[in-house]
């Protein structure tokens, strides 16, 4: 495995680089790393693309400590990745709080990305009555439990190497909650702002039990509807992270609408 660093602003970002092909990005979500993607990764690349799976910024082995984790400056660190492996569109992914970064991305630069996919991605600001925002205050200060709410988003079936990953995810999480909390936290502009400005394809992943939202499918076309033109799926029995628990059906997505994007 080799690990390269583009540098930024503040810091490096950390990110793997897999197969050849049209290139595709992949970004994580809050708390994770690069190895969110350790399922996906193979059978994109088994379909003929370059993936290049990132750390976010201040997670995994990009630099702990930012100025900012807004998403409007998480776009420019995939951007920087995209830049680094030759300038070349890509088609960005994602994750839950990544799923913000990439609009702005291609919104900003539309010349280096060919299209957006959106895995998870919040509309709207989770509003938690009391007791739930002082649970979220708890758990995002610290990694074992963090490590705890994360089995959460699996509602239906975990990865069956779930276990070692979650122990590995907190490690890499010791003196890095700051950043936890930064990519989640309320930030202006709103993702939603900028959708319109998107020109490429966009697809909207969700995962038909995903706990973080009391009706998947309602926040699936939500996402769909910022856009001018996009297309919303759903992924059945998943949560929160349909490229962990259902790879081989994310994979099948994610490749008919790669096929499209890497003609664009």
């Amino acid at each position: 495995m080799t690990v390269s660093q583009v540098t930024r602003d503040g810091g490096t970002i950390a990110y793997e680089v897999h197969g050849s092909g049209p290139l595709v990005v992949l970004a994580h979500g809050m708390g994770e790393n690069r190895a969110a993607f350790r399922h996906l990764t193979p059978r994109l690349i088994a379909a003929g693309y370059r993936v290049a799976a990132v750390d976010v910024r201040g997670h995994g082995d990009s630099s702990p400590r930012w100025p900012t984790y807004a998403p409007e400056h998480v776009d420019q660190d995939l951007l920087a990745v995209v830049r680094a492996l030759g300038g070349e569109p890509a088609t960005l992914v994602g994750s839950s709080s990544s799923a913000a970064a990439i609009v702005f991305a291609a919104a900003e630069a539309p010349e280096l990305v060919s299209g957006i996919v959106q895995i998870g991605a919040f509309v709207g600001t989770p509003k938690p009555n009391p007791l739930m925002r002082a649970a979220q205050a708890v758990v995002l200060r610290s990694p074992r439990l963090f490590g705890l709410f994360h089995r959460t988003l699996f509602p239906c079936a975990r990865p069956a190497d779930d276990a070692a990953y979650r122990k590995v995810l907190v490690a890499k999480l010791r003196g890095r909650m700051d950043a936890v909390r930064g990519v989640v936290a309320p930030a202006d502009p709103h993702w939603t702002v900028r959708a319109r400005d998107v020109r490429r394809p966009v697809l909207v992943l969700m995962g038909t039990k995903d706990p973080d939202f009391p009706d998947p499918g309602a926040e699936a076309r939500a996402a769909r509807r910022q856009f001018a033109v996009a297309e919303a799926r759903m992924i059945a029995d998943s949560g929160h992270y349909p490229h962990a628990d259902q790879p081989d059906a994310t994979a099948a997505d994610l490749v008919e609408f790669l096929a499209v994007t890497a003609r664009a």
